[in-house]
């Protein structure tokens, strides 16, 4: 199923990565005609996920959860920061207008006017979907649509299987930069970071946070996680040499594979 709805993104897709436990898979797509093939992939996302069959641990909208258009230098890197997003904005209202109808798909908007936390927390309560249907779709839920600088998905597993220490963690290192949950998963617990502004706040930075955190509650990290991929410039700004343990890779960049693609 899931390499199904890659394969539609076809040569867009640069990076896939499945979680079993968040139940959640974060497709990485730039390049050529973007819009077309992310459409490609939200058509064959509704087609074949249906929410009611869905387990997962990490908080959901919809089988299409959160769409982000991110703005690019003319180098290909990622704009971090404030960043112009005046063209994210538009292909994003772009798609929302089209989802809306073309897949019965209720979309709500993030971004200048609100945050991806505050959709989640107001959805269908207080805040109505500015494209589609005003209810859920009955199999796809609802979907997420935004414009935003280049953040990093970043998880930090602990040895602990107690939520609460990993809840508490979560709330110690959250801050304007970083956001976190704290997660139940099999056997361990998590801690899911957002890093809004990598730049600012790191990875390196945040797994030092987590591992004094952890460590005085008596766990450690049992490993790093990043989630898709990271802009060269996050991972040139941490040392070579804690690479490994922090999960960073220059192979894993958004400007890596983007070169890739336009070679292959």
């Amino acid at each position: 199923m899931i390499g199904a709805i890659a394969a539609a993104g076809g040569p867009a897709v640069l990076d896939v990565h499945s979680d079993g436990d968040h139940h959640r898979t974060v497709l990485t797509m730039g390049g050529g005609d973007l819009e077309a093939a992310v459409m490609a992939v939200a058509d064959k996302t509704v087609e074949l996920i249906d929410l009611r069959r869905h387990h997962g641990v990490h908080p959901r909208l919809g089988a299409l959860d959160v769409v982000p258009f991110v703005p690019l230098d003319i180098d290909g890197s990622p704009v971090s920061g404030a960043g112009d997003l005046t063209g994210a904005l538009a292909a994003r209202d772009r798609f929302a207008r089209w989802a809306g109808p073309a897949l019965a798909l209720p979309c709500f908007l993030y971004g200048p006017e609100r945050t991806l936390p505050t959709v989640r927390k107001e959805a269908f309560d207080g805040l109505e979907p500015e494209t589609g249907p005003k209810r859920p779709h009955p199999t796809a839920g609802a979907c997420a649509v935004g414009a935003r600088p280049a953040l990093l998905a970043y998880n930090l597993w602990l040895s602990t299987g107690d939520r609460a220490v990993a809840t508490s963690i979560a709330a110690a290192v959250r801050g304007p930069a970083v956001r976190t949950l704290g997660l139940a998963t099999a056997g361990m617990t998590q801690v899911s970071c957002n890093l809004v502004d990598p730049l600012s706040v790191g990875p390196e930075q945040v797994y030092d946070r987590v591992d004094r955190l952890a460590r005085a509650a008596g766990t450690s990290i049992s490993r790093a996680e990043l989630v898709g991929l990271a802009p060269a410039a996050v991972v040139e700004a941490a040392p070579r040499a804690r690479w490994e343990q922090i999960d960073l890779d220059p192979e894993r960049t958004v400007e890596a594979r983007l070169e890739r693609a336009l070679q292959g």
